[in-house]
C-alpha cells in the first residue's frame, strides 16, 4: 500500500497533467498513474497550437486562462512554448465577412485581434500566394508548442519543482471506494490509495468501467498530419489557419452570417468527406507541419478508422496547401496520425462514480488549448 494521496490521476496526457498542476497549486498531494512508459497518445500527436480564437465563447474563456498558464510556466521552465501569434487567412468574400464578424465579437470580448490587409498578409507570411489571400485576422497572444516535447517537459517541471509523484508503466485495473478513500489496484499488484481519483484517459476509462464506456456518447476522431523537410532560409511565424479552418472552427459558428454561408457549401467535396482544413506551422527544425483531417468512428469501433495512413488524404492536403503557400520544398520527411476522443452531444465527458471517483475525458480537439483553463475550474469544483 502506497502513501495516501489527496488526488490520484489516471492518465498522464495534457488533461490529466494540467489537473495535477492546479491541484498541486492548492497544496494537495498528487500522483499520476501512466499506463505507458511516457505519454504517447493524442497529446503528443496533434498540431501543437494554442488557439482560443477558434473556440466558442465558453471555451475561449478556458483557452485564455490556458494561455496565461502556459506563459507563467514558460517564464521559469522551458516547455517549448513560442508566442508568435495565429492568423486566419480568408480566400474569398464569404470568409472575409466571417473574419470581420469574428473581429467584432472578439473586440466585444476584449480578446486582442487585428484585421490585416492583403498586402500586410503577403508581407508578414513569406511564400503566401497573392491569388489565394484576401485578408487576415491576427491574434497576437496565441502560442505554439511542440506536441512531442511539451507534455514531457511539463511533467518534468511538476516532478522536479512541484512535488508531483509520477508512476510510469502503471496500469490501473480496478478501483474500490469506501466512505473515506479509494483503493487503486494495478496490473503489477501495487495498491495505491487516495481521497479522490480522477480518470483522464479514454483507454483507462474503458478498462476500468467497460459498461459505462460502452453506454457513453464518446466517439473517436482520427487526424492525419505531415511534416516537410526543413525549409532552407525560410521563416514562417506562428500558426497559419486558412479558409477551410474559417469554415470549420466553432468560433465562427457564433458569427451572424455563418449559418447561411455553411448552407451553401457542397457536401460532397473531399474536404467534407475527410474533414480537412489546412494548417501550417513551422517546427523548431525549420520544417513545416501540415494538417489536418478528421475521420470519425464510435469509441468502441476504433478499427473502423483503419490502422494506417490514407494516402489520398495526404495527397489532397498537399495539393490544397500548394494553392496557399509556395514553400521552398514540399518534400515530406514524416507522416503520422493521432486519435482523440470527443463527445457527440456535449463538449466534454464528465461523470462521477460515487463521491470519490471522477471521470473527465473526451475533450476532443480542445485539449492543447483548453485543458489548462478547464482543469483549473474543475479542480476548484472537485475540492470546493
Amino acid at each position: 500500500m502506497k502513501t495516501k494521496y489527496d488526488l490520484l490521476i489516471i492518465g498522464g496526457g495534457v488533461l490529466g497533467t494540467f489537473h495535477a498542476y492546479h491541484a498541486l497549486g492548492k497544496g494537495l498531494k498528487v500522483a499520476i498513474l501512466e499506463k505507458d512508459n511516457r505519454p504517447q497518445g493524442a497529446t503528443t500527436r496533434n498540431f501543437g497550437q494554442v488557439v482560443p480564437s477558434g473556440m466558442n465563447t465558453k471555451w475561449q474563456h478556458y483557452g485564455r486562462e490556458s494561455l496565461r498558464v502556459y506563459k507563467e510556466i514558460q517564464k521559469t521552465f522551458d516547455i517549448s512554448m513560442r508566442q508568435n501569434g495565429s492568423v486566419y487567412l480568408a480566400s474569398n468574400e464569404e470568409e472575409v465577412q466571417l473574419l470581420e464578424e469574428l473581429a467584432a465579437i472578439n473586440k466585444q470580448n476584449a480578446y486582442p485581434s487585428s484585421l490585416l490587409t492583403k498586402a500586410e498578409c503577403l508581407s508578414k507570411y513569406p511564400g503566401l500566394r497573392a491569388d489565394y489571400v484576401k485578408t487576415g485576422l491576427f491574434f497576437p497572444e496565441e502560442v505554439t508548442v511542440e506536441p512531442g516535447t511539451m507534455i514531457h517537459r511539463l511533467l518534468k517541471y511538476l516532478i522536479d519543482f512541484k512535488k508531483l509523484d509520477f508512476y510510469a508503466n502503471t496500469q490501473a485495473i480496478s478501483l474500490e471506494q469506501n466512505t473515506e478513500e479509494v483503493h487503486i489496484n494495478t496490473a503489477t499488484g501495487s495498491i495505491f490509495k487516495a481521497a479522490k481519483v480522477l480518470i483522464c484517459n479514454g483507454s483507462d476509462f474503458k478498462t476500468l468501467y467497460p459498461k459505462l464506456f460502452a453506454e457513453s456518447d464518446l466517439q473517436l476522431s482520427k487526424l492525419q498530419m505531415l511534416q516537410t523537410k526543413p525549409q532552407p532560409n525560410y521563416k514562417l511565424p506562428g500558426s497559419i489557419l486558412t479558409g477551410l479552418s474559417i469554415r470549420r472552427y466553432e468560433a465562427f459558428a457564433e458569427c451572424p452570417s455563418f449559418a447561411a454561408i455553411k448552407a451553401k457549401e457542397n457536401p460532397d467535396t473531399p474536404e467534407k468527406k475527410w474533414g480537412v482544413h489546412i494548417l501550417f506551422k513551422q517546427a523548431t527544425d525549420g520544417s513545416i507541419i501540415l494538417g489536418d483531417s478528421h475521420e470519425y468512428a464510435d469509441a468502441g469501433r476504433a478499427e473502423d478508422l483503419g490502422y494506417g495512413l490514407n494516402m489520398d488524404i495526404d495527397n489532397f492536403m498537399i495539393a490544397e496547401a500548394q494553392k496557399i503557400f509556395d514553400l521552398p520544398t514540399y518534400a515530406i520527411q514524416d507522416r503520422w496520425y493521432g486519435i482523440y476522443s470527443q463527445c457527440k452531444t456535449r463538449d466534454i465527458y464528465l461523470e462521477n462514480i460515487g463521491e470519490r471517483i471522477h471521470i473527465a475525458t473526451g475533450i476532443g480537439g480542445k485539449g492543447m488549448t483548453g485543458s489548462a483553463g478547464f482543469s483549473k475550474e474543475h479542480i476548484n469544483t472537485l475540492f470546493n
